[in-house]
């Protein structure tokens, strides 16, 4: 993950674009931010941009925000990580204050309840779609790497939410434990494959 030659203000115009269309929560916004980052200015590959992803996952706090900040570190380290963050926040910060003031004028209105409940399955698609496409990378890896590999990615990718449905453990949990399990399966995978 190399460091790259991008100017300032492109990266604060590029994260204060998504701060300003961040509506709909995380998954709405980690999809602007995919959309802008691998396809769009192509700063990560789509495999680095779930590796992100997984590393913020493991740490405690905003993911959107410890993402942003490894992706501007990625692009031009510290200063990087501040334009990048403060691109993002600025914008929707700005916007919750002003639309939380206008709501309180509306909330009561039975067409602003309704409006609201249609929003909540829209972003339920939004993070479906955005699942799918994080997940590509990683089930190709595995199909390169073989049958183990690909079987072992298939695993945890059922197995982490099921577990998680039906235990009462933490997801931090879950998410070492899939980690875990990875490991393992790579290790192994390696030691068959260097006897062979």
């Amino acid at each position: 993950m190399s460091q790259q030659r991008v100017s300032l203000f492109l990266l604060f115009r590029v994260w204060a674009g998504i701060g300003l269309q961040s509506f709909g929560g995380g998954a709405t916004t980690l999809a602007l931010m995919r959309k802008a980052i691998v396809t769009e200015q192509r700063w990560l590959s789509d495999e680095e941009f779930s590796l992100y992803w997984g590393i913020v996952q493991i740490a405690p706090g905003i993911n959107i925000l410890g993402h942003t900040v490894l992706v501007g570190w990625n692009i031009a380290r510290f200063v990087g990580a501040v334009v990048a963050l403060f691109g993002l926040l600025l914008p929707s910060i700005s916007m919750t204050v002003l639309i939380t003031a206008g709501y309180t004028l509306i909330r009561d209105l039975p067409v602003v309840a309704a409006a609201l409940r249609g929003i909540i399955p829209a972003t339920v698609g939004i993070g479906l779609l955005l699942a799918l496409q994080m997940l590509r990378p990683s089930l190709q890896r595995g199909r390169r790497e073989g049958g183990v590999s690909f079987g072992l990615t298939l695993f945890v990718t059922v197995g982490a939410p099921l577990f998680l449905l039906l235990s009462h453990i933490p997801s931090i949990v879950v998410l070492w434990g899939a980690g875990i399990v990875m490991g393992i399966g790579f290790w192994v995978f390696r030691i068959r494959r260097s006897d062979a």
